[in-house]
């Protein structure tokens, strides 16, 4: 057994509330900081003076949804996670049950032609799972009342759909470890933009939430460029800690020149959450070239399979038996890991979306080797 994998998270250091809600600023948050195995402690704000001039920070430009809708089954109460909007006008959905005290536990998927009765007179039919054999997230077709009159279909975006709903009647999706419902702006980062269709994603891509436009200003003036990407993240699994399915992505082709470019002229490439390594790492080649693209992504970074752009992360402390950590481990190595969260620990680090972040960095003088 690893060390990390032996770790234990104990209650207290679950972040409840974001850092405002302590009596600090957004971006007042603790930095741990991994150059290879080596760990040093630092405030947030101090992120400028550890990045050179020519690095360039790649950020998630998707917009987090109220996705989650009270709404019944039945007679039983449900909460559904509108996760992610598919091409043929389904949205893949989690059902939860409410848990008494404003958050949510698992309930068994399905079933196949179950309704949920949503607010406004909106409803879902439950069609089949999203992958054949798992029941958390299932495909559902939704219709809500259109202005003024009957049912209509929802192609994404169409006033009154489901986007309209998610406005009006959604909250954002909040888990156990979390103290109260927060407004939606919490769970915004600097870098969201709409989507013209109305897409976003199901949960805050949260590396990014303690930037603020005044960190970003320091960043610029200090010669660190901006790279933006979209990848808008699903429901993540908070109990079983399944790896993630596939999601819409888009690498720009501004970005995919900038982050070529860079390389070339020996900046590191880190990316701002697990969501930008995603997108990233779906855009480049094996000859290690990004390019434009856009569509869906199923890859799933390992170890085995590694990183072929991304020298360093952003990310926030992760469970020690999320997937996530398959991706931390390829950019940084097990033994960094380890010695990472051990330190974390020790030192009463917060976890969780409103916590604090780690930035993993490659060893000075380090360059990625293709494999």
């Amino acid at each position: 057994m690893t060390v990390l994998s032996a770790l234990r998270i104990p209650d207290e250091l679950c972040a409840r509330v974001p850092a405002e809600e302590r009596g600090r600023g957004r971006d007042d948050v603790r930095l741990l900081v991994s150059r290879g195995v080596t760990v040093s402690h630092h405030a947030f704000g101090e992120l400028p003076g550890l990045l050179r001039p020519g690095d360039v920070l790649v950020v998630n430009t998707s917009t987090t949804l109220a996705a989650a809708v009270g709404g019944r089954l039945g007679a039983d109460p449900v909460v559904v996670h509108f996760s992610t909007y598919g091409d043929d006008g389904r949205w893949a959905v989690e059902l939860r049950a409410p848990d008494g005290r404003g958050s949510t536990r698992p309930r068994a998927g399905g079933p196949v032609g179950g309704v949920v009765r949503l607010p406004g007179g909106a409803r879902l039919v439950l069609e089949e799972p999203l992958v054949p054999g798992a029941a958390r997230l299932w495909w559902a077709s939704v219709s809500v009342p259109a202005p003024g009159g009957g049912p209509r279909g929802l192609p994404g975006g169409v006033p009154g759909g489901v986007p309209g709903l998610l406005a009006r009647y959604g909250r954002p999706v909040r888990y156990g470890y979390t103290e109260r419902d927060q407004p939606l702006a919490a769970y915004q980062t600097v870098f969201a933009r709409p989507s013209p269709d109305g897409a976003g994603s199901a949960e805050m891509p949260s590396a990014g939430r303690p930037f603020t436009a005044g960190t970003v200003a320091e960043l610029v003036g200090r010669g660190v460029l901006f790279a933006p990407v979209t990848l808008h993240t699903g429901v993540a699994s908070a109990e079983a800690h399944e790896p993630p399915y596939p999601e819409r992505f888009a690498v720009p082709g501004a970005t995919a020149w900038l982050v070529n470019a860079a390389r070339a002229g020996g900046g590191r490439i880190v990316a701002v959450g697990t969501t930008a390594v995603r997108a990233l790492e779906s855009a480049v080649g094996a000859d290690g070239v990004v390019r434009e693209a856009a569509g869906w992504t199923d890859l799933v970074v390992t170890p085995r399979r590694g990183v072929r752009v991304v020298d360093g992360l952003l990310t926030g402390l992760h469970e020690p038996r999320a997937s996530h950590l398959l991706m931390l481990e390829a950019v940084a190595g097990r033994e960094a890991l380890d010695r990472a969260y051990t330190e974390a620990l020790s030192r009463l680090y917060l976890w969780h979306e409103f916590g604090d972040v780690h930035l993993l960095l490659p060893e000075e003088g380090a360059r990625r080797v293709l494999t």
